[in-house]
């Protein structure tokens, strides 16, 4: 009964899908038919005459839903009848960008083999290379690369496809990227590295694999936090040791005079004090307030840490 309840609302969700107020009812089962790989349907209803590429109130075409539900077969059809590989809905998604958010590696090769275009951008701004790579779709984006797409492209937050991937925690996906000579220190608006963005969410295998491509340990952001920082800020020991390990200054302060000691004072972590202290922290060092570590401590009734510091 669970099972078909599914079944009944996963139709209603393709059929409200594929509606449009000014459709025929031709047209709307053309799209549903492609949604559904019907392609004996989708023929018939080509031969009565029916437009290819007509759309839903989302500018959403035959084409694009049947890339979105992987329907090889039905895309072959399209394609040959005349679909535009390069139509584009309300918000910018192509055929190709609908491939690469779904993992259809297949598809995406034989839509750029029929021309689509690589570089065509979501309304945010995205590519089909950062989509895969936020979805961590390794293969897709090595196809990608492969064909041309450009690593060093950013959306509209100046947020690049190594980015995407490393905030995600696509290690596999960061490594292939940077392989293709993604740069790795490049910044979005906010000055954020990839490096930063990975020691933010305590991704390590991530972390590791842009040290390892000599990403700067020590790069600051507008707000001159490192990557150091934001690992102590989000109270990721392990990811702070390797940042330590590869050469983070324990004692280099963001614009507000922040060190990582006192960073690490103001979450209460004692463990992470204690690393500090054991990589040459200066518990004398000051923010732009006139405040310690120490002080932070006091202020926060961390006893523990207080003790350490003292």
């Amino acid at each position: 009964m669970k099972t078909t309840r599914l079944l009944i609302s996963a139709i209603a969700l393709l059929l409200a899908s594929s509606l449009h107020a000014g459709d025929s009812e031709d047209e709307k089962e053309l799209r549903l038919a492609a949604s559904i790989g019907d392609v004996e349907t989708v023929s018939q209803l080509l031969d009565k005459g029916i437009a290819v590429g007509n759309t839903n109130k989302f500018g959403k075409n035959a084409l694009m839903m049947a890339v979105e539900n992987d329907n090889f077969e039905t895309v072959v059809l399209l394609l040959s009848r005349g679909a535009n590989v390069n139509a584009r809905t309300t918000d910018g998604c192509t055929a190709l960008t609908f491939a690469a958010e779904n993992g259809h590696p297949a598809l995406t090769a034989m839509l750029l083999e029929r021309g689509a275009n690589l570089h065509d951008r979501t309304r945010a701004g995205w590519d089909s290379l950062m989509i895969a790579s936020r979805y961590g779709i390794t293969d897709m984006v090595e196809q990608l690369l492969f064909k041309g797409a450009d690593p060093k492209a950013s959306d509209k937050y100046g947020r690049n496809a190594l980015m995407m991937a490393a905030e995600k925690g696509h290690a596999e996906t960061c490594a292939m990227l940077t392989k293709h000579h993604a740069d790795v220190e490049s910044r979005d608006k906010n000055g954020t590295t990839a490096l930063i963005v990975a020691a933010d969410q305590g991704h390590i295998g991530v972390v590791k694999i842009l040290l390892a491509h000599h990403a700067d340990v020590n790069s600051r952001d507008n707000d001159g936090a490192t990557a150091l920082l934001w690992a102590i800020g989000r109270k990721e020991l392990e990811t702070a040791k390797l940042l330590i390990d590869a050469g983070a200054d324990v004692n280099l302060a963001d614009a507000d005079g922040v060190t990582p000691l006192m960073e690490a004072a103001r979450t209460g972590s004692g463990p992470m004090v204690k690393l500090l202290l054991q990589h040459g922290a200066d518990k004398a060092n000051k923010d732009s307030k006139g405040h310690t570590a120490a002080d932070i401590a006091v202020k926060k009734a961390y006893k523990k840490v207080l003790s350490l510091l003292k």
